[in-house]
């Protein structure tokens, strides 16, 4: 098959490294020329927001899927009209590319997501309660295009573009769970990951696996998964981020129609990797085994504050004496504050040994230039 990937970053690359034992062609459209995967697929440098480059690029492909979502759906959508199959579908990739459509698509399907009002910029009349979360429609990206407005003295950072803004979830924890569907119909859900974010660059920063929950809240993470998929009338791979708050109530954060960062950890420490199920996905085959079969975690690799330029990473030496330890780098040749550059896997036989392991290598590492 000729594949189709909007966007050559780290996820497409992966993709295409866990692909490559099979037989398949992999195309990517990008607007770097140094992006992750430019020298391991048939590269085009453009924009993915482009209606005629993305036309262009999937004509000739048999399946064209994504890495990130903020991509021209509407090009998408013709493809599909042309006979090129799209994995997820056109439509569920515009729904979730703006956040205004996701809200109101789960509150369709009654899964369970904060309350939410939307603003669309014409209106000074905000009727929701302090405090509250502000998330941009478009363009929002790991951490990016949210805000928390705390009390009647922020409203005055509040942004002007169409928001959502949504009641603020007094968090225990940050849960994520990876859903797959086959165009068969077929599901596989991987085991639920907790997320440990950097508090300064609202970004992931640890990755755990499993998580032990009470049966309560295993059972509102089933319930969300299935009504999830049976919605989405789409094959496809979903990252669905979750919130548990204090008192045990299990709420949709946002989805992500993609791979994603939560389920790095999967590729040693899960029978399959996301990477291999989002290659069945896409090929309409059986899908993957996705059981935990340790104790596993992931620290993401970014670029240390204060450093911009060629990208050297200090401590990998000491970090490849470690047994069990697994170093994932992105090709990404300049780093800057806060880029990810790569991501460490990490497998114990305890929750304990696994979080002393995660530390102790975050503290060995640094991304500088």
């Amino acid at each position: 098959m000729k594949i189709g990937i909007l966007g050559g970053g780290q996820l497409g690359r992966m993709l295409i490294q866990e692909a490559l034992k099979y037989d398949d062609e992999f195309y990517t459209l990008d607007p770097a020329s140094d992006a992750p995967c430019h020298n391991i697929s048939h590269f085009t440098q453009g924009s993915f927001n482009d209606y005629e480059t993305v036309l262009d690029f999937g004509r000739d492909k048999d399946v064209v899927t994504i890495e990130i979502e903020h991509v021209n759906a509407d090009a998408l959508s013709e493809l599909e009209n042309l006979g090129v199959k799209v994995v997820p579908n056109a439509q569920i990739i515009k729904t979730i590319q703006q956040k205004i459509l996701q809200k109101e698509f789960y509150k369709a399907h009654d899964i369970p997501s904060p309350d939410f009002e939307i603003m669309d910029g014409s209106s000074d009349e905000i009727k929701i309660q302090f405090p509250f979360v502000q998330k941009l429609n478009t363009g929002g990206y790991d951490g990016k295009g949210v805000q928390i407005i705390r009390t009647s003295e922020d409203l005055r950072n509040l942004w002007t573009e169409d928001s959502v803004l949504e009641n603020l979830v007094d968090i225990d924890k940050e849960l994520s769970v990876i859903v797959a569907i086959n165009e068969n119909g077929e599901t596989k859900t991987f085991p639920v990951t907790e997320m440990v974010a950097d508090p300064k660059l609202n970004l992931l920063d640890f990755n755990i696996c499993p998580v032990f929950l009470n049966e309560e809240i295993e059972s509102q993470i089933d319930s969300i998964t299935e009504k999830f998929l049976s919605a989405v009338n789409s094959p496809g791979l979903f990252a669905i981020e979750l919130f548990l708050d204090k008192e045990g109530k299990v709420w949709v954060n946002e989805t992500a129609p993609r791979l994603h960062n939560s389920g790095h950890q999967s590729q040693e420490g899960n029978a399959n990797s996301q990477f291999e199920q989002m290659y069945r996905v896409v090929k309409n085959l059986p899908l993957a085994d996705t059981d935990a079969i340790i104790y596993s975690g992931m620290l993401n690799l970014v670029g240390a504050e204060g450093f911009s330029g060629k990208v050297i990473y200090e401590g990998m030496e000491e970090v490849l004496k470690l047994p069990e330890t697994y170093i994932h780098l992105y090709g990404k040749t300049e780093t800057k504050p806060g880029r990810k550059m790569g991501h460490i896997n990490v497998l114990a036989d305890s929750r304990e040994e696994l979080m002393e392991k995660l530390v102790k290598v975050k503290a060995m590492v640094r991304v500088i230039a």
